[in-house]
């Protein structure tokens, strides 16, 4: 272990005053409790307001820690008699350059609601406008996949449609068989009371085929698919992959965006079919249980009471979600900062922002599609 002097401070009493420091100021004699107390106890007997001549010419050995020690003594500022080697000089020179830290004010903010709403509408216009550039890009990709198809991804677009679609076939049958028994359930209670037991298939077989069964399968997909998605390209973009892409003339919309666009608009309707199915089996065998509608009936009533026209709005529904939810999970995706943390919170916020566009796209198409299939 290598040894080094005890710093020490001695005082002279002459006029002028004179303070000369000896030994080695460096981290490893300054972390000894005993020298420390030795030198707080000489500074303490210079007098109040006096400002002695400093003679640093006997240290032998000075670093960053020692010259911190010394320019705290000196209260921040150089003394105006400094005795120092030309060697040990360049750290006060720093030390008088850095100054004292700063830190600056807090602004007040004088209508603060005022502005966490101008904030939340400029975040807001923000992420539009950047689904928007997403969206645009989507659009040039295909164009150039419809150009050369034989040059296009389709080993990441087979690979994506395997994952969303028939990975969560088993989820979506689980939630739709249990919702189309709650409904038929639930539906069966009130008709019986009005004696229009009859009229189940119809309540059951509109509400799945045209509302709920796009809507189940999207959130599904959106939780699990969209926040896969999200990870996805926040790992890559936390381990440089996508900076290596673009260095290697790789680019994002077309290996990475495009496919899971289009993997999400197959898998979607196929989902839609899947869960509208298991729903109405689900419905069917409560309606069997509580009001003892055969199976034959619930099929055979099926067409007649659901016009063609709903199915087609529903895979339409479910087209579009799909295209929706992938773009979303992209987009918070690419915009995640390689650290751990804006990961999880890039992936929550793709999930809820996911699901909440789902629902305002279904409000949208019941307003547009108001008059349509009930006839």
């Amino acid at each position: 272990m290598l040894q080094f002097d005890k710093p020490a401070l001695t005082l002279s009493q002459h006029n002028p005053l004179q303070v000369c420091a000896h030994g080695a100021w460096k981290v490893h004699a300054l972390t000894r409790a005993s020298d420390l107390a030795a030198l707080q106890a000489m500074l303490k007997k210079l007098p109040a307001g006096a400002e002695p001549q400093w003679d640093l010419s006997g240290i032998s050995a000075l670093d960053h820690i020692g010259a911190q020690w010394l320019w705290n003594a000196w209260d921040h500022r150089r003394p105006a008699e400094l005795v120092v080697s030309p060697i040990h000089a360049a750290y006060f020179e720093r030390l008088a350059e850095a100054g004292a830290l700063a830190l600056p004010k807090p602004r007040k903010r004088r209508w603060p609601l005022l502005s966490t709403v101008l904030s939340a509408w400029q975040s807001l216009l923000e992420h539009f406008l950047g689904l928007l550039t997403l969206f645009g890009q989507l659009m040039l990709d295909l164009g150039r996949f419809l150009r050369r198809p034989l040059r296009g991804p389709w080993k990441e677009i087979s690979a994506n449609v395997f994952h969303a679609g028939y990975q969560a076939l088993g989820i979506t049958a689980l939630v739709g068989f249990l919702i189309g028994v709650v409904l038929s359930y639930l539906s069966a209670q009130q008709l019986r009371t009005f004696g229009g037991d009859i009229y189940l298939v119809n309540i059951l077989g509109m509400s799945v085929v045209r509302e709920l069964g796009p809507m189940l399968a999207a959130i599904l997909v959106a939780g699990r698919s969209g926040s896969a998605i999200t990870a996805q390209l926040g790992v890559m973009r936390v381990t440089e992959e996508l900076d290596a892409m673009l260095v290697m003339g790789m680019q994002h919309g077309f290996r990475l965006i495009m496919p899971r666009v289009l993997a999400l608009a197959i898998a979607m309707p196929l989902l839609v079919i899947w869960t509208d199915a298991i729903a109405l089996i689900g419905g069917m065998a409560a309606a069997h249980l509580e009001l003892n509608l055969s199976p034959a009936y619930f099929i055979q009533r099926l067409p007649n009471a659901v016009p063609i026209a709903n199915y087609w709005i529903g895979l339409g529904k479910g087209c579009v979600f799909g295209l929706l939810i992938a773009l979303v999970a992209c987009h918070f995706g690419l915009r995640i900062k390689p650290n751990t943390e804006s990961l999880g919170q890039g992936t929550t916020i793709s999930v809820v922002t996911a699901i909440t566009i789902v629902i305002l796209a279904d409000a949208v198409f019941a307003i547009v599609f108001s008059d349509m299939g009930y006839r």
